[in-house]
């Protein structure tokens, strides 16, 4: 299945008063990664119409991101069931050619008709690209 990595900028905003990244705003970085993978897919998304909605997220934190660090988020699909995709996630940084996982988990993400406020059935271009290797 596809995967993308996402480059992250930290914020000054991001950081608490530990000196670290703050635990919630990992949700933003995982946010922004998943909106890469649909777009770099593409999944062709009308948000007007059909898209998806987020009905879960699992998040492990490993190890403190700091203000300088330099960090991506890799993302992939790891199923693909009728109405939703699960994507899994590494938020991570990399120091001398080392890869240090910071956080990772899943999101599940559930099919959504707007117009009509009710899940629905993958489209089956979606499933296609999800599946794509």
């Amino acid at each position: 299945m596809p995967e993308i990595i996402t480059p992250i900028q930290i914020r000054f905003s991001d950081i608490d008063w530990m000196g670290h990244v703050n635990n919630a705003v990992y949700l933003s970085y995982i946010e922004k990664a998943r909106i890469d993978f649909s777009e770099r897919l593409p999944l062709n998304i009308n948000w007007r119409e059909t898209g998806f909605i987020l009905a879960q997220t699992q998040i492990n934190y490993r190890h403190p991101a700091l203000l300088n660090d330099n960090i991506s988020v890799r993302t992939w699909c790891t199923r693909v069931g009728t109405k939703s995709f699960d994507l899994g996630f590494e938020v991570f940084k990399t120091t001398d050619n080392n890869k240090i996982i910071l956080a990772d988990g899943l999101t599940v993400l559930v099919c959504y008709n707007y117009r009509l406020s009710v899940s629905e059935n993958l489209p089956e271009e979606w499933k296609k690209l999800l599946l794509k290797k």
